[in-house]
């Protein structure tokens, strides 16, 4: 996942009370699934490989609303462009494929919630929005979620690294986020997202050609990729857009708090994967500072 836009919500249209749920959780599965996806393919393609074919595909699924709006994106906005494309989404999602080949794919996973609360920080220390109480408490308790699952073992061995690699992506996303907020407000948000990812898979592309893989890569693993692409990055970002245009931000970005629980519980269903009670108590207090921070004020 990456970091989120402001939308106007156009309020529920016409839709069964039971489908906006259903989309949200669907939406948290897919993008849990990611997790699972990078922990299968990671080891055979490398960081830099998996992550241009996940940004290309998904710049592909993305295309059509970026050529529908093309006119909206003036020449000079794209270096503003590729730079948010590098913080928002080429280097977060290499520093996760990076921890996926070194611990489970619930770290990544757990790790990456913490990007609402960055989102907050960030805002608060360069741009002087108020935090608050409870959002300074829920960042506290956040971050003491992140030492306990970086003191974590799995299979005798340290998850330290991995850990920070998924802290620093959460982190980067938190300052993508603001950057998109405060310099491409009123611009279609599937279009930047388009935009975006199609700057990030032509940055990783040089990268990716050095370091592509010498041996065969197995079909299980070209799967991996292609799902992570299509499905966790294109059609995840329509939905979602989609969601924030008919919902507003606020409620569509609720679908982020199934994103841990999700990505934790597919590895340990379909790769047989460990939950550690390390992972289980940095997981509540991660998600859990998650929804203290977005509750709303009284």
């Amino acid at each position: 996942m990456t970091a989120t836009t402001a939308a106007p919500a156009l309020g529920d249209r016409a839709v069964p009370a039971w489908l906006t749920p259903l989309e949200l959780g669907l939406l948290g599965a897919i993008w849990g699934a990611s997790f699972m996806f990078m922990r299968v393919a990671a080891p055979e393609f490398g960081s830099t490989p998996l992550v241009a074919i996940r940004l290309g595909l998904g710049a592909l699924i993305l295309l059509p609303f970026l050529w529908r709006e093309r006119r909206t994106f003036d020449r000079r906005l794209w270096p503003r462009l590729a730079l948010i494309g590098a913080v928002n989404s080429a280097v977060p999602f290499v520093l996760f494929a990076w921890a996926a080949q070194r611990a489970p794919a619930g770290v990544g996973a757990i790790t990456n919630s913490m990007a609402v609360l960055f989102v907050a920080l960030i805002a608060f220390v360069f741009y002087g929005e108020k935090i608050g109480p409870r959002r300074a408490i829920a960042l506290v308790i956040g971050f003491v979620g992140v030492v306990v699952l970086a003191s974590g073992k799995v299979g005798g061995a340290s998850i330290g690294l991995p850990v920070a690699a998924g802290t620093t992506a959460a982190f980067l996303y938190g300052i993508g986020a603001n950057l998109v907020k405060r310099h491409l407000a009123g611009l279609p948000a599937t279009a930047v997202a388009a935009a975006t990812l199609s700057c990030a898979a032509l940055l990783t592309a040089p990268f990716a050609i050095a370091q592509w893989p010498q041996h065969a890569v197995s079909a299980k693993s070209w799967g991996a990729v292609a799902l992570l692409g299509v499905l966790c990055t294109g059609i995840a970002f329509v939905m979602y857009y989609r969601l924030i245009a008919r919902i507003g931000a606020s409620r569509a970005a609720t679908s982020t708090y199934l994103v841990p629980l999700f990505g934790v519980g597919w590895a340990w269903l379909l790769l047989d994967e460990p939950l550690t009670v390390t992972m289980g108590i940095a997981g509540a207090l991660i998600l859990g500072s998650v929804v203290l921070s977005q509750r709303p004020a009284k």
